[in-house]
């Protein structure tokens, strides 16, 4: 009778030593959090989430600066381009379109923005020209938007812009090309509602 009551104690106690023994990995786990895939792809999307290209390392780092990447994406994209001197052509170009408000007040855009250089790229007259005629600028300009953002992985393809014809984006990774002459010198820029692609030349519609 002993031996089994004595039997009996030992199977009881390793019963509640397994037991302890999970409760104490499951509170482990809740006190740290989950495995480590959820860290890795965290890891990932914050490194998807970063801008890419050459031209980004001239972006004041200041947060306070209207330019830096921390205060365009706190505001829309007609604003944020506003603060980057290095877009002050293409700022003008769309005060002339009348077209501020509307990028600004649209839910989620992907714009690629020519930079001064781009567009010092054209004769000046001929810009002169653009400029003073809102119909052609207007046409222009939204050529180089696309409804929803388009992340960089999603890059690479054909997009239909609100101008209504196509462009065409080829490359990978952080080198891609806009209809085979503009190159994305700085990438997946993120504003209030869209992700900009800050390229080398100005895109033009058939």
């Amino acid at each position: 009778m002993n031996t089994k009551r004595k039997f009996a104690a030992v199977l009881a106690t390793g019963a509640a030593a397994v037991a302890l023994a999970a409760c104490s990995s499951n509170a482990a786990t809740e006190a740290t959090g989950s495995s480590a895939a959820p860290a890795m792809s965290a890891s990932a999307s914050s490194s998807m989430s970063e801008p890419f290209g050459p031209a980004c390392s001239s972006v004041p780092t200041d947060a306070s600066n209207p330019g830096s990447f921390d205060a365009m994406a706190k505001v829309p994209v007609a604003t944020a381009a506003s603060g980057n001197p290095a877009l002050s052509t293409l700022v003008t170009a769309v005060g002339k379109a009348n077209l501020g408000d509307t990028l600004n007040s649209a839910p989620e855009l992907t714009v690629f923005a020519p930079t001064n250089d781009a567009f010092a790229k054209i004769p000046k007259a001929d810009l002169d020209k653009v400029l003073a005629d809102q119909a052609t600028l207007k046409k222009i300009l939204t050529y180089h938007v696309v409804a929803g953002k388009i992340t960089p992985d999603q890059l690479a393809g054909t997009h239909k812009t609100l101008e209504g014809q196509n462009l065409t984006v080829t490359g990978s990774g952080e080198n891609f090309k806009v209809n085979g002459t503009a190159t994305v010198v700085c990438g997946n820029v993120q504003t209030q509602n869209a992700i900009v692609y800050i390229v080398d030349g100005v895109l033009m519609p058939s």
